[in-house]
């Protein structure tokens, strides 16, 4: 029998502790099943530790801010004061390629695990209560507690495994590979240092690496935070030399990040939003007491209050590579790993008023967090939200709900790449077709279908883009076409196959060819060409800072040289890569690791870079361990799919109103 009692513990708004008593050991796995489903719907999965026999479900808080405790408990984690715990986790199979199939059995299985080193509960002077802290101001969550210890006898034995004696396609650890790897120059192991040096810590546990160390700024602003998309390649950095545990508390920590209150101006965006940053900060608490928080920043805080739309796309890429490099994939088996990702991929499917099937965002969305004119549909936003899709297809465990979730998926994937591949692609032929493009065409079989002017196109553009070469649109949208050359969304349209492979030897061609405009003294430019002059005051709104050839503004930022190794290494042109290593290795070090350079040729170090930036070191560590093992580099990219190209949602052919557009342009869309 289960009796509940409601304990009121806060002073400002009422939190119940609700007390469970039961019989059967059983019966708590059920109750806690269920209350676990109940409380998904709310923005943030409880927490269930079946050693202490405690849920704990994260307080609503609007008014009371979101800073994260550090006794805040990661769901399915156990207290790292056991050596062996209880947690609710999914035991599964699934197919040998791990790819669109989701998984064909899920049990509901207590596992004896040691997590030591891992997230979870850290006592600290308050009996393990989490409290959500801003100014000064303590509020506790939602307890639940039973009366009895469950039964060791009672424990559910289904389907339990050693998850040590698994290795589901990861890769070796690098002892084993010890004869195989190249020893280590000064310049990698200084790289090294200098990035273990920006670890940051939570409770004495790894949780990722600042944005920069630069001890030389005056104004720390926020490179003393860790950042999603910063941490990407430093997590990559840290898989491939076998440090997993690192990467496993970032994911974590930023997932119960996920849904934390974000609040601009009394308004909250969606579920699903993953912060843009975090910091550990420390707080003074009640009789002189510290304690270590994690403080968020969803956008609220940063320069234009722009929310983060790559923040989650990269997670899920990062959660998938992470599986593929350590083949642990009970990670993302966890129910409060499942619950995370499909809030951040039913966010990104969430029904607008738009007609296309591209993601819709504001200016400074992504990467380039400044106004530059990218609005709208900006290409590096697609091919992260097409890798995302297809990374979630993966992941996603099998259940009822799933089933519809994954038909969305598939429906969107197939939309996505088809107007990519025939709307947003560029070379010698399309300009020209351009060019020759007739205006206000009201019809449903209109060839200019987003009415582009062609006056449009630039002077520079007609004598610069190769014979051989091509790229995909920085941005599309109705009358717009933005034809500036953006380096990110076509590197990762590379690696994710959103590009057909002659789309994507195409790209390389056209960097190759391009060489002294793309990469000049320094790897790889952001975008091509700067903006300028009229142009430069109208877009950016005369920033300082993205001045012509500058930052955002046709800057060179060496972390680019990671995602240009794999896609040089997916379509193998390592040479290519091999060469752009070589020229950033030997400025680098010289010239202190700065965040990015500056001129036409990339001849200076930015006027406002900081050195020492983490991601410039990680990107540079990354991509020598992928030239060192090319294997690699089909764990962390993405083969064609025509599968989903055959699949044709659209319904035109049944209702007999128009004629799909799809099968016009296939021939050309799968070569």
């Amino acid at each position: 029998m289960i009796a509940f009692n409601l304990i009121c513990n806060c002073t400002m708004k009422p939190s119940p502790k609700i007390l469970i008593g039961y019989k059967n050991s059983t019966l708590l796995a059920r109750c806690h099943h269920s209350l676990a489903m109940s409380m998904s719907n709310y923005s943030n999965p409880c927490s269930i530790n079946l050693d202490h026999n405690t849920m704990q479900c994260p307080f609503h808080t609007r008014e009371f801010g979101r800073i994260m405790h550090g006794n805040q408990q990661v769901f399915g984690l156990p207290s790292s004061s056991f050596g062996q715990s209880r947690s609710l986790s999914l035991s599964a199979t699934r197919t040998a390629k791990r790819g669109a199939s989701a998984i064909a059995r899920v049990d509901f299985n207590f596992k004896a695990r040691d997590f030591s080193g891992s997230v979870g509960t850290r006592a600290s002077g308050n009996n393990g209560e989490m409290a959500y802290v801003k100014g000064g101001m303590n509020v506790k969550p939602i307890v639940v507690e039973s009366v009895d210890n469950v039964e060791e006898e009672s424990r559910l034995e289904v389907g339990e495994e050693d998850e040590n004696t698994e290795n589901l396609g990861g890769v070796k650890n690098a002892d084993d590979e010890a004869e195989n790897v190249e020893e280590e120059t000064e310049v990698e192991k200084e790289a090294w240092r200098l990035l273990q040096e920006a670890l940051v810590t939570y409770f004495d546990s790894p949780v990722g690496t600042v944005a920069a160390n630069d001890s030389d700024s005056e104004q720390s602003l926020n490179y003393d935070q860790v950042f999603i998309r910063d941490f990407i390649p430093s997590a990559l950095a840290f898989l491939l030399k076998g440090e997993k545990e690192i990467v496993k508390n970032f994911l974590l920590h930023t997932l119960q990040l996920q849904s934390w209150e974000k609040t601009v101006d009394c308004y909250s965006p969606g579920q699903g939003l993953m912060p843009a940053s975090f910091k550990v900060k420390t707080v003074e608490l009640d009789q002189g007491k510290t304690e270590e928080v994690l403080d968020p920043d969803f956008g609220e805080s940063a320069i234009g209050r722009v929310a983060p739309v790559d923040s989650g796309l990269w997670w899920i890429t990062l959660l998938r590579a992470y599986g593929k490099i350590t083949g642990d994939y009970s990670l993302q088996e966890r129910l409060d790993v499942q619950t995370g990702l499909r809030m951040i991929i039913n966010l990104c499917l969430t029904d607008g008023f738009d007609m296309f099937p591209s993601l819709l965002v504001t200016d400074g969305s992504c990467m380039i967090d400044r106004r530059m004119g990218i609005h709208g549909h900006p290409l590096e936003i697609q091919a992260l939200f097409y890798s995302a899709l297809r990374s979630a297809r993966e992941m996603v465990t099998e259940d009822e709900k799933s089933n519809n979730l994954v038909g969305e998926i598939n429906n969107r994937l197939s939309a996505l790449l088809f107007h990519i591949r025939e709307y947003y692609w560029l070379d010698m032929r399309k300009l020209n077709e351009i060019y020759r493009y007739k205006t206000e065409e009201y019809s449903l079989d209109a060839t200019n279908k987003f009415n582009i002017y062609p006056d449009q196109i630039p002077k520079w553009l007609m004598d610069w883009i190769p014979e051989e070469g091509g790229y995909l649109l920085g941005n599309l949208q109705p009358a717009h076409m933005d034809f500036r050359f953006f380096m990110l969304g076509n590197l990762w349209s590379v690696v994710s196959s959103l590009g057909t492979p002659r789309q994507n030897n195409a790209i390389l061609n056209l960097i190759e060819t391009k060489w002294g405009d793309l990469v000049g003294e320094m790897p790889l430019k952001i975008c091509y060409p700067a903006l300028e002059h009229h142009e430069w005051r109208i877009i950016t709104g005369s920033d300082p800072k993205n001045t012509p050839w500058s930052y955002h503004n046709g800057g060179s930022w060496p972390t680019l040289l990671w995602q240009f190794t794999l896609a040089c290494m997916k379509m193998e042109r390592t040479e290519l890569a091999e060469k752009a290593v070589a020229l950033a290795e030997k400025r680098l070090p010289c010239d202190s690791w700065p965040e990015y350079y500056d001129t036409r040729s990339a001849r200076f170090v930015g006027k406002q870079a900081r050195l020492y930036q983490t991601w410039t070191l990680a990107g540079y560590l990354a991509s020598k361990m992928f030239l060192k093992n090319p294997k690699l580099v089909s764990l962390l990219s993405w083969d064609e799919d025509l599968e989903i190209l055959e699949t044709c949602v659209c319904l035109l052919h049944k209702s007999g109103r128009i004629k799909c557009s799809r099968h016009a342009a296939k021939s050309q869309i799968l070569v």
